[in-house]
């Protein structure tokens, strides 16, 4: 995967997200904007993951796949405790 394809699969992940405040979605699309796209990862994946945010399957196996670039593994894999159903 290139660098450039990195920005539209991490604004996809932070629509399809669970996150609603607005100040995070913020600072997530600043870092993008920036083309600090393992920061804008990180950055949306601690906040699903420290606010306990329900998430699906497909949603984590997106999350899977990018992470095998951008890294957060670790927290990734901790995520999973959020599938839902």
């Amino acid at each position: 995967m290139e660098t450039v394809e990195y920005a539209p699969e991490i604004e996809a992940l932070l629509e399809d997200s669970p996150i609603t405040a607005p100040s995070v979605a913020g600072d997530v699309r600043d870092f993008l904007v920036a083309g600090e796209f393992a920061l804008a990862f990180d950055t949306m994946c601690s906040w699903i993951y420290e606010d306990e945010l329900s998430i699906g399957e497909e949603y984590h196996e997106r999350l899977v796949r990018l992470s095998a670039d951008l890294g957060s593994r670790d927290l990734i894999t901790r995520m999973r405790e959020l599938v839902s159903g």
